[in-house]
């Protein structure tokens, strides 16, 4: 399990600086006129002719298209038949109830730690104040649709009409009320129900067998998400937009540390081991910019780390729809750091506003394709702060989402590996090897 963990590990690594190179290669190959970064986070929006970086980029990001759809094809299957198998062990609805509480009292509580540090950061960092760029006419299009804001939207977006179409377009939130009414109704019936419980388990031990080969193909796009964005942009986006990236990423790791510090009193020095547990698939996140591709092996380290499977089973799936503590903070730190480009502030009382509305509006959107946006979008109008400022921010989008989709790895973890105390569920962990790495 150490060997094949840390190769894996090595890999990805090797693959991100390859990647690097290689895009940086094509960049300086066809080059381009000095500026051109920050006319393409302008004009995003707008359609042209594809440049050869373009190109280039667009068909080596097909090696990380084919591992995310990879993923997403096992996602389904791995959350639903987990999830109720856990449900249903845990015997009655009491159980069940008594696991969510705890589970979103942690949700809860970590969405309005990351929405408020992102506020406090963005107020004393003031990088809309300090990037000077030229801004985007106030009614242009930014192609993002905006979220529905009310309340009757939420629900329809948290209940499925459908567990097939649900399945169908990877809605992980109405995937989990299913399956939590699957395995309650399971576990009310006893006996009867037992055979199903056993498919259920069989197939999830097949879905994470296909883990394990789909996490091979990792190293691959990592590769092709690293050489499509430097080719494209080029490493003079991390000159232009260099500093807003690191103020970014500084208010990233005081997230890290709040919520290693809060691990570290409930779990003692085991949070240690936990966050040396999930480099791989912290690593793997960050690659592909995306939390979603680490959901399997995050699992799988949880596992091993001693927390209970019917724990991890139950609250990751609930955390990748309500508690992207890297994706909360980015709503207030754009949001904000928009507000400044434009010279509107904000006074505290409508900031304050503003977190209230994005704890509401940012839960159940995980299915959503560039769900921060999205919300951000709907935030902005409300505010009457121009909506053609997201157009800044999508030229460094996707480097921006590496530090929020392993932001979103460490808080699940956390989430998980603390409820599993709270629930006296924590053992000691098992070294031995993983079906997943089989």
């Amino acid at each position: 399990m150490k060997k094949s963990s840390n190769k894996l590990t090595l890999f990805i690594f090797i693959a991100m600086v390859v990647g690097i190179a290689t895009g940086y290669g094509v960049w300086l190959a066809y080059g381009a006129p000095a500026g051109e970064v920050v006319k393409t986070a302008a004009t995003a929006a707008a359609k042209a002719p594809l440049t050869p970086p373009e190109v280039f980029a667009d068909r080596i990001s097909i090696l990380t298209d084919i591992f995310l759809r990879l993923v997403k094809m096992i996602i389904a299957p791995l959350v639903f038949s987990t999830l109720v198998v856990g449900v249903a062990k845990m015997g009655d609805i009491k159980a069940v109830g008594r696991v969510g509480g705890k589970t979103m009292l942690w949700f809860i509580s970590a969405t309005f730690v990351s929405l408020f540090l992102g506020l406090i950061l963005v107020n004393i960092m003031q990088p809309g104040v300090s990037l000077k760029l030229p801004l985007p006419d106030t009614h242009a299009s930014t192609g993002i649709a905006k979220a529905d804001m009310t309340l009757r939207g939420f629900f329809h977006h948290v209940v499925p009409d459908s567990v097939i179409d649900a399945m169908a377009r990877n809605e992980i939130l109405q995937i989990v009320i299913f399956a939590i009414f699957f395995g309650v109704a399971a576990a009310a019936i006893g006996e009867k129900a037992q055979p199903v419980v056993k498919l259920m388990d069989s197939v999830a031990h097949i879905m994470l067998k296909v883990t394990g080969f789909v996490m091979n193909f990792a190293p691959f796009a990592v590769f092709g998400a690293m050489a499509a964005i430097i080719a494209t942009k080029g490493l003079s986006v991390l000159i232009v937009y260099g500093k807003f990236i690191i103020q970014f990423y500084a208010g990233l790791f005081s997230l890290w540390i709040v919520i290693g510090l809060v691990g570290w009193l409930i779990l003692g020095k085991r949070v240690f081991r936990l966050l040396a547990g999930i480099k791989d698939p912290l690593l793997l996140a960050f690659g592909t910019a995306s939390s979603e591709a680490a959901y399997p092996r995050t699992m799988a380290e949880l596992e091993k780390f001693g927390c209970d499977n019917r724990i991890v089973s139950f609250v990751l799936p609930l955390g990748y729809s309500f508690n992207l503590d890297g994706s909360m903070m980015y709503m207030t730190f754009a949001s904000l750091f928009i507000a400044q480009a434009y010279e509107m502030p904000l006074s505290i009382e409508q900031q304050i506003t503003m977190l209230l509305v994005l704890m509401i509006t940012s839960k159940g959107i995980a299915g959503v394709p560039r769900a921060s946006l999205v919300v951000i979008a709907g935030t902005l109008s409300m505010f009457h702060i121009p909506e053609a400022g997201l157009l800044l921010l999508l030229g460094v989008d996707h480097l921006l989402d590496m530090g929020r989709s392993a932001t979103n790895v460490i808080g699940n973890a956390m989430a998980t590996a603390v409820v599993s105390k709270w629930e006296n569920k924590l053992g000691d962990g098992d070294d031995a090897e993983l079906l997943v790495n089989k």
